[in-house]
């Protein structure tokens, strides 16, 4: 895949669905493959402010720089290995595919929020655990936090079970305010990243602790039988298990992938790595 076959409309296509009363729905779906997996690959090489560039300027899905180790380095990431060899060559494929949505999720929060939103970079390890995503929205003068995101991102066959087992216990922690300090410690470092200093980043982040601009947005990656209005119903039900909050601070996201998921990330990750395979060392320029 070369870069001028990449196109600069974006990758993905998200647009509001609606769910029930209980929650506002998101639906994904890909726009181009090519710019995708390209910046798939940027973010797997530890780049992530230059994936959030190329999605704000709609410039080139172009990395700042190349290194062979690097690129040998993301490519290891996108490879599924089972069982792990040493030196490891891969993943297992849970993790392979958990970090490749990861990214996705990450990029429709770009698409969908643009720059006004400062949101925390995926794990560039595909073992990370933890906060799958935070997003956090400030008011123009940015010296209040309007809102504050918590995401979950969930690659998986029993997509219904995991939203029940996983996700909702995940969120009642967090709206108990259980495990604070790892989003308030996220919120300071995106906060100093958007240039405030240090002081009034601690301040600010105290926000995130504020449930009434608290939201939570559950992300699936699905196969195209999960498009209608009844699945989405089913899967995201029980949603008010969140309680005292209003209906749009419950998201429930669909990544509609247009073959079975599994084999589709497979085949997006294959992609990534042809694209780095395209890459020569040095700085890279935008076009």
């Amino acid at each position: 895949m070369k870069i001028d076959e990449v196109g600069l409309s974006g990758p993905l296509v998200c647009e509001a669905c609606p769910i029930d009363g209980d929650c506002t729905g998101e639906r994904w779906t890909t726009a181009n493959d090519a710019e995708l997996a390209a910046l798939v690959a940027i973010v797997a090489m530890g780049q992530a402010s230059q994936a959030a560039h190329i999605l704000e300027e709609l410039v080139s899905p172009v990395p700042a720089f190349s290194m062979q180790t690097l690129r040998q380095e993301a490519k290891v990431k996108l490879t599924v290995e089972e069982p792990a060899s040493k030196p490891r060559k891969g993943y297992p494929q849970w993790q392979r595919d958990g970090f490749v949505f990861e990214v996705i999720s990450w990029i429709a929060a770009k698409t969908t929020h643009g720059e006004g939103a400062l949101l925390k970079d995926p794990h560039v390890s595909a073992t990370s655990q933890g906060l799958d995503g935070l997003m956090l929205q400030l008011n123009a003068d940015k010296d209040e936090v309007t809102s504050t995101t918590v995401f979950e991102d969930k690659c998986t066959d029993d997509p219904r079970s995991t939203f029940l087992g996983k996700v909702i216990p995940a969120f009642k922690d967090r709206h108990a305010n259980i495990r604070s300090a790892e989003i308030i410690d996220a919120a300071a470092t995106l906060l100093r990243t958007a240039g405030l200093k240090h002081s009034n980043a601690a301040r600010l982040s105290a926000a995130v602790t504020d449930l009434t601009r608290r939201k939570y947005r559950a992300a699936f990656s699905l196969p195209s039988n999960f498009d209608t209005l009844e699945e989405r119903q089913k899967l995201f039900a029980d949603y008010d298990r969140i309680e005292h909050i209003a209906s749009e601070q419950r998201i429930g996201a669909s990544f509609i992938t247009s073959d079975e998921m599994r084999k589709w990330i497979a085949d997006l990750a294959d992609k990534a790595i042809h694209y780095l395979d395209s890459l020569e060392d040095g700085e890279c320029t935008n076009v």
